[in-house]
């Protein structure tokens, strides 16, 4: 039984057990990984105090503050969750009760659809440029995209790659930040190729070529694709969540429409997409349970007064 429990361990679940773990709150943060999405990262430039962090040295360092703070962590998947007055969760051969419930389960990287995708997943196409990068050393890549991910992990790749080849669907781009672009732009093992998009990837027993929208060929040993993400809705349909196109609602205080449920991180309809601004929503949805179970103690104790 405890207070809270908290679905997912990326920086929203981490911050948001640092927060329930001094505020003495019985907690349990339950995730498929520790860090979640930003221990692919290669690097994070923008997080106060760290000039410059691995994604999983971050990640690795939250995980131990929570860790001292007495919050446990269970890495597994949550498959349900119910309420019969408490809430009921399932993950694995077990069931959790708790009070409230946190989701921070954040998000998932979609997938091209295309011919050869499937295929070639783990011999020449992958979603994570961190985990692999080393494996194409001297080689020639391609990274589908032309977000802030697909603009590091092409930076990444040019540190083994011989020759890296940017895909932008776009004439330029438009979602980067500025300084991500410029080192792109004054790198000379990367070419961006504008108004491109991949159709099909081909080869034999791993990725030899891809064909382009346009018809054209291009002979490359590894694709990357890094075409954004949306969260995982099968809890939020379960729980009957209110969504904005795929994205949790929330009020100020991280609220869901359901009484006793909070969300935090990139799976709310919050705009901006980061570390930063998943920690924030993990710190507010904390205090705003701990203010609820504080309140429902309070009245709970006063009603024993009057009696």
């Amino acid at each position: 039984m405890y207070d809270l429990i908290i679905v997912g361990a990326g920086p929203a679940g981490l911050t948001a057990g640092i927060y329930a773990g001094r505020y003495l709150l019985k907690t349990l943060i339950i995730g498929k990984m520790p860090g979640g999405m930003i221990s692919e990262a290669n690097k994070v430039c923008n997080f106060p105090s760290y000039e410059n962090i691995s994604g999983f040295e971050l990640a690795t360092k939250m995980v131990e503050q929570v860790q001292k703070l007495g919050v446990k962590i269970e890495y597994k998947c949550v498959e349900e969750i119910k309420k019969d007055g408490l809430f009921n969760v399932k993950a694995g051969n077990q069931i959790y009760k708790a009070k409230k419930i946190i989701l921070a389960t954040g998000t998932e990287k979609k997938s091209l659809g295309i011919s050869g995708e499937k295929k070639f997943l783990g011999k020449g196409v992958s979603y994570c440029a961190t985990c692999d990068a080393s494996f194409y050393k001297d080689k020639t890549v391609t990274v589908v995209g032309g977000s802030d991910a697909a603009l590091t992990a092409a930076l990444l790749l040019a540190e083994y790659a011989k020759k890296v080849y940017i895909l932008y669907r776009k004439e330029k781009f438009f979602r980067g930040d500025p300084s991500w672009i410029k080192k792109v732009e004054e790198n000379k093992k990367i070419e961006v190729l504008f108004n491109s998009e991949l159709n099909e990837i081909c080869g034999d027993q791993s990725v030899e070529n891809i064909i382009l929208n346009n018809n054209s060929e291009l002979a490359v040993e590894g694709v990357f694709i890094e075409i954004g993400s949306v969260p995982d809705d099968i809890l939020q349909k379960q729980l009957k969540l209110k969504m904005e196109k795929e994205y949790v609602v929330v009020d100020k205080d991280q609220r869901t429409n359901v009484k006793g449920i909070f969300a935090a991180g990139d799976m709310t309809n919050n705009p901006l997409k980061q570390v930063v601004t998943a920690c924030g929503e993990g710190a507010i949805a904390a205090n705003s349970v701990y203010n609820e179970i504080q309140k429902s103690a309070d009245t709970i104790q006063t009603e024993c007064d009057k009696n």
